[in-house]
């Protein structure tokens, strides 16, 4: 088999904010601390509002804030009618209470789609959560619009975390696919990953899937974004997935790259949602 398909989820992005450039959405990030993944993330978010017009508000608090003056934070954006998504980013620091931050965003600008109440949806049939978590959506509007066909396809989510591995799995699930959770407690998590016509991986470990568990002609989509050291980088290092590329690639029919995969869909549809929410409050849906 020859190379696979390169997702370029970086145009796809981009289609998707030229879509969205008509509406004049408010979105509101809190940021906490000084990580610099979390800095570099917010400032793509920002510039990404920039470029399609949204008005874009953001809180910057010290690492050792309270609990109490975080919570003020997000229900000053709460009650501000010029902000139709609230975000707090992830992670926060270990003396916060980061369940109970994330219960406070008003269910109706949750556009990261991490209230319980939009988690519980997806996993109800019959029901529909107000928003989606924008990496799962990425993820399942990458396959959408690469034409890949989910119903009857055997997949396997490689990782369980509330914020990707779980949604990702009740998505695809939703599509009718026949999904298969794989984490540390899986027995033979190759053989699973062999069968598998959809392989997502999202387990946050460099590297951890090599070409020979791809089945032929498998679609990957790699979720992870890692650090590895690289001495002939600028920086020191360089970004890679959860998936060794170059030899998934020979096998997959189409995979995406990391970077310039699922990183720029998941802010694409963080603004999908903000403009959703807003529609909702000018009362055009």
């Amino acid at each position: 088999m020859g190379k696979a398909d390169v997702i370029d989820g970086k145009a796809i992005a981009q289609d998707i904010r030229n879509e969205i450039k008509e509406e004049v959405p408010g979105l509101a990030v809190v940021l906490v601390g000084a990580r610099k993944d979390s800095e570099t993330y917010v400032r793509n978010k920002r510039k990404n509002c920039e470029e399609v017009g949204y008005e874009s508000f953001q809180t910057d608090l010290p690492e050792e804030v309270s609990q109490e003056d975080l919570l003020k934070v997000v229900a000053d954006y709460n009650a501000d009618e010029r902000v139709h998504g609230v975000l707090v980013q992830l992670p926060l620091p270990k003396h916060i209470n980061e369940r109970e931050v994330l219960d406070a965003v008003s269910l109706d600008k949750d556009v990261d789609g991490f209230h319980p109440h939009n988690i519980g949806s997806l996993a109800l049939r019959g029901r529909s959560p107000k928003f989606v978590s924008c990496t799962p959506k990425g993820v399942m509007e990458l396959l959408k619009r690469t034409g890949v066909k989910i119903s009857g396809k055997r997949a396997a989510v490689i990782g369980r975390s509330n914020i990707v591995g779980m949604p990702v799995a009740l998505l695809l699930q939703a599509e009718d696919a026949t999904v298969t959770v794989i984490h540390s407690r899986t027995p033979e998590p190759e053989a699973i990953c062999k069968e598998a016509d959809i392989l997502v991986a999202a387990i946050g470990r460099a590297e951890f899937v090599p070409g020979s568990w791809i089945k032929p002609g498998a679609v990957v989509i790699d979720v992870g974004m890692n650090d590895v050291e690289d001495a002939s980088k600028k920086r020191g290092y360089r970004l890679v997935g959860d998936v060794k590329y170059a030899e998934a690639s020979e096998t997959a029919s189409a995979i995406t790259p990391v970077p310039g995969g699922v990183g720029p869909m998941t802010i694409a549809m963080l603004l999908q949602n903000t403009l959703e929410s807003a529609k909702k409050s000018f009362g055009c849906s």
